[in-house]
């Protein structure tokens, strides 16, 4: 790691250690405060005695940690400076940007405020570091480049690297992914993308839309089309994008480039596990022991919130208490004109028909959510053609599955320059 990333590593740990222990007084204090209310009035002074004691105790023992925790950080920039100095800037290592890219989804939007030098920014992806969308930079990086263009889009938690996974027991090779296939069997160049999962899903989807018009102007070659490739939220975060850059003055010019969108696994319709979540906060925030554990829970980031109902627009969340109960209201967002849309759906079942695997789904979304069944006139208008269902895998089977590629490579037939 940076020595900058090392140092705000250690902010982080400093006030997160001192959050921790601030919530374990507070869950004594509220317990012990059940007991002395049923002795009555007279046990008034000890209990203020105690609290006093548990503040004082724990107020020490955060200091502690967290100082602790700043001292070490210090002194691991300063060795992490010191090899920046003698072999120039290092690439991060696999573990570290996948360590990274965990925290990003689960706290992306705090760390952009408290340590940015972890946030992950929108940027194009080559050989382990960002790739500026300005012309010299572009054509350093693709010098093979043709005109027609896959992006790559990865989901919650996850980075570009996401794109290889199972690649050497599929593939016999860690380095094939749907890009590396989809160029050398359709002449297609392939982007990959990284951004911060936990940041709003419109908000990533605003950024998506200005970095694909900076592409678009500045790619290597003349463009003759665009195919978005989304896993999960990424699906999401491309039918953000479309929808904002379509919502311009006269609409932005890579849109009208876009000729096929594929989402894999994308909970359109939202997931159930953040709806669960949703509802567990609100239990836990009923006693006064759980509510700093409600709190903890509450601390997950806004890229996961919007996950609960797939929310596409700004408007959905501005001014929202997003932990409060109940719903709030959702936009519907209707599939991008001008393009053809495609999903790829996995079920843990056998046979992806029956009515079990629309129960389990792919452990993390619901077919219907994944096609956008909503049962009205909402639904998005996913042509029956354009719906593969693939049995026995999971979520994550969908980033890189021969299965799910010879789908892809089946739809974008004719699309290539190649």
């Amino acid at each position: 790691m940076r020595a900058v990333e090392v140092r705000d590593v250690s902010r982080l740990a400093d006030s997160t250690l001192r959050a921790a222990t601030s919530g374990l007084c507070e869950l004594q204090r509220d317990a012990a405060g059940r007991v002395f209310g049923a002795i009555g009035p007279a046990a008034a002074p000890v209990q203020r005695g105690h609290e006093l004691v548990a503040a004082a105790v724990y107020g020490l023992v955060g200091g502690a940690l967290g100082g602790g925790a700043r001292l070490a950080g210090l002194a691991a920039a300063r060795t992490a400076a010191a090899r920046a100095a003698a072999a120039g800037d290092p690439e991060q290592s696999s573990a570290t940007r996948k360590t990274l890219a965990v925290l990003n989804g689960l706290y992306g939007d705090m760390l952009e405020r408290a340590a940015p030098s972890l946030a992950a920014p929108m940027a194009i992806r080559r050989n382990a570091r960002d790739v500026p969308a300005d012309p010299a930079a572009l054509a350093a990086a693709f010098p093979g480049a043709t005109g027609s263009i896959v992006v790559f889009l990865h989901g919650l938690t996850d980075n570009e690297d996401a794109w290889g996974y199972h690649a050497e027991r599929h593939h016999g090779d860690p380095g094939v992914t749907y890009g590396s296939l989809l160029q050398r069997d359709r002449g297609m160049t392939p982007v990959y993308l990284r951004y911060n999962t936990g940041l709003h899903i419109s908000d990533n989807g605003r950024r998506l839309d200005e970095l694909l018009a900076r592409l678009a102007a500045n790619w290597p070659v003349p463009v003759r089309d665009i195919t978005l490739i989304g896993h999960s939220m990424g699906g999401l975060v491309a039918r953000s994008a479309l929808h904002q850059a379509g919502g311009t003055p006269g609409g932005r010019s890579w849109t009208r480039l876009v000729h096929d969108t594929i989402s894999l696994g994308t909970p359109h319709l939202g997931a159930p596990l953040e709806r669960g979540a949703h509802r567990l906060t609100g239990l836990l925030q009923r006693l006064p022991e759980t509510r700093p554990l409600a709190r903890a829970l509450a601390a997950r980031s806004a890229g996961i919130k919007d996950l609960r109902h797939g929310t596409l627009v700004a408007a959905d969340w501005q001014d929202r208490d997003l932990d409060a109960a109940g719903s709030w209201p959702h936009t519907h967002v209707p599939l991008h004109q001008g393009a053809r849309h495609h999903v790829v759906l996995a079920t843990l079942a056998r046979n992806p028909d029956r009515v079990a695997a629309g129960l389990v789904g792919d452990l993390m979304v619901s077919p219907r959510s994944a096609y956008g069944d909503t049962g009205d006139a909402r639904r998005l208008a996913f042509p029956a053609g354009h719906v593969r269902r693939v049995g026995r895998i999971h979520h994550r089977d969908l980033l890189n599955h021969p299965l799910v590629y010879q789908q892809l490579r089946d739809w974008l037939t004719g699309t290539a320059t190649g």
